[in-house]
């Protein structure tokens, strides 16, 4: 079973949980492992590989929600990160911890002579994108969409691993994403999207950080629910479609 109030903190002996939490790749494991949208089995080992006619994939744990809390710079993301009231980041942190704020991307591809680099980094340190989930699904959506977008490039080393999915849909679905979807398949936003256009960081005020801090802690909340139905489903064997319907997030998230 899976307890999304564990904080996967506690057995990373101070270190990244990305890497050093077993107790998250466990978790990881056995959400995952579970047939693809076509149904053909996706099964990871403990490492968290699979290999299969499918091909071979390599995949590493990703933090998909992030406070801010340690940056010092730029100042106006300070200055509206400081302005909350006191406790209110902590358990935005605290939140970032549970299973519910954590993914899987696939690693450890060669281009040509060199490793490529990872969907992790790529998302983390592109200046349009700044760490922010719900912009890098967009990108996958676009993805999908045949469209261009900040990580286009990317994506390209791993464009098998997203085929394998069929279509926005079914990723979203396998990845227990539908929570930051609407029903017509459009991204919801932590904040106002500009299209790229604007500053990815919530920083523009204390109100607009506020508003991300919210909505990244429903979607939190409302993915680690959905985890925890998955993996009473996985357990007790039912046949109920991982393909749920889509979910709302609060009034204003679109």
């Amino acid at each position: 079973m899976i307890d999304v109030t564990y904080d996967v903190r506690t057995d990373a002996g101070g270190k990244d949980p990305d890497s050093h939490s077993r107790t998250l790749r466990r978790y990881h494991r056995k959400l995952w492992s579970k047939p693809l949208p076509d149904g053909r089995p996706f099964d990871l080992d403990e490492r968290l590989h699979h290999r299969s006619e499918l091909g071979a994939f390599w995949l590493a744990s990703d933090a998909i929600t992030h406070t801010y809390a340690n940056w010092q710079r730029p100042l106006r993301l300070v200055s509206a990160r400081d302005a909350m009231p006191a406790g209110r980041v902590t358990a935005f942190y605290d939140a970032g911890c549970t299973v519910g704020a954590y993914t899987v991307f696939p690693s450890l591809v060669k281009v040509g002579e060199k490793w490529a680099r990872s969907i992790n980094q790529s998302w983390g340190m592109h200046p349009r994108i700044r760490d922010r989930f719900d912009l890098t699904l967009e990108c996958i959506r676009r993805l999908y969409a045949g469209q261009e977008s900040p990580l286009s490039r990317a994506f390209l080393p791993y464009v098998d691993f997203f085929e394998i999915f069929g279509d926005f849909g079914g990723y979203v679905a396998h990845f227990l994403l539908q929570d930051l979807v609407t029903a017509g398949g459009d991204v919801r936003f932590f904040t106002d999207f500009a299209d790229f256009t604007g500053d990815a960081l919530p920083a523009a005020s204390a109100q607009q950080y506020a508003t991300y801090m919210d909505r990244s802690m429903a979607f939190i909340a409302a993915r680690n629910a959905r985890k925890q139905a998955s993996a009473v489903q996985t357990f007790t064997g039912s046949s109920r479609s991982t393909r749920m319907g889509w979910a709302s997030m609060p009034a204003g998230a679109g």
